[in-house]
């Protein structure tokens, strides 16, 4: 069961920039619920309960009971704007959630077991590829993360959205063939391998094509000791 937070609202009698405006001064945030073929709702949040309900991360996957004149409405954060200089709220979209409704969401991937990884025990470095996956689910029931176990990946393997296991009744959007998570060689590796592998097929025989010793040089003095022979026509004994 996903955990539903609450979030008061008062409605917004009024539309259009100058009322946003007139709304952010009093220190909150306009919205709007939409969905579930119903007319939308023009609201309003608190500005401050909203920037740590941002910050505290999670915030499009988690579902709220918004509070408006003693009516609750079950809804999902779908969007929200802010301030590209200042970074604070603007404006935040709620889809509204029916009964049983089935909604597409993104979900982070959180890795396990890293460090028991041979790969990584060999020097290697986790790179995760995909750090979110788009499921479809049940309203009351998103989970917070998908787990992808990599205790078992060595150098330049790779686990993919096929090989991670999801709860009962959540369907993966993406590609059963993406990667999630593959271990990158270190710096040198290649060249390792390639060296390991001439070392195993010629063990220490010399390289096929070596020369052989250089024979001395041609009026080289002999080395010492050698008998030397008489010159050729050399003094006869008398």
């Amino acid at each position: 069961m996903a955990t539903v937070k609450e979030l008061k609202a008062t409605a917004r009698p009024k539309a259009g920039k100058g009322a946003a405006r007139a709304e952010r001064r009093a220190g909150r945030i306009p919205a709007v619920i939409y969905g579930d073929n119903q007319p939308p709702l023009a609201i309003s949040v608190d500005d401050a309960e909203l920037r740590l309900r941002i910050q505290a991360g999670r915030f499009l996957t988690t579902v709220c009971d918004v509070e408006l004149d003693g009516k609750k409405h079950r809804v999902i954060p779908r969007d929200y704007a802010l301030d590209p200089v200042r970074d604070f709220p603007l404006h935040v979209d709620f889809l509204r959630l029916g009964q049983g409704a089935k909604i597409r969401v993104s979900v982070p991937l959180h890795i396990l077991n890293a460090e028991t990884a041979p790969g990584v025990k060999r020097g290697g470095t986790i790179n995760v590829v995909t750090h979110a996956i788009d499921l479809e689910c049940s309203a009351d029931s998103i989970p917070q993360y998908i787990e992808a176990d990599v205790g078992s990946l060595d150098i330049s393997h790779s686990l993919h959205i096929g090989d991670v296991k999801l709860p009962a009744g959540v369907k993966m959007l993406t590609r059963e063939d993406a990667t999630l998570v593959t271990i990158v060689p270190p710096s040198g590796y290649a060249e390792e391998q390639k060296a390991a592998a001439a070392a195993a097929a010629g063990g220490a025989a010399p390289a096929a094509g070596a020369a052989p010793a250089a024979a001395p040089a041609a009026g080289a003095a002999p080395a010492a000791g050698a008998a030397k022979a008489p010159a050729a026509g050399g003094d006869k004994k008398k």
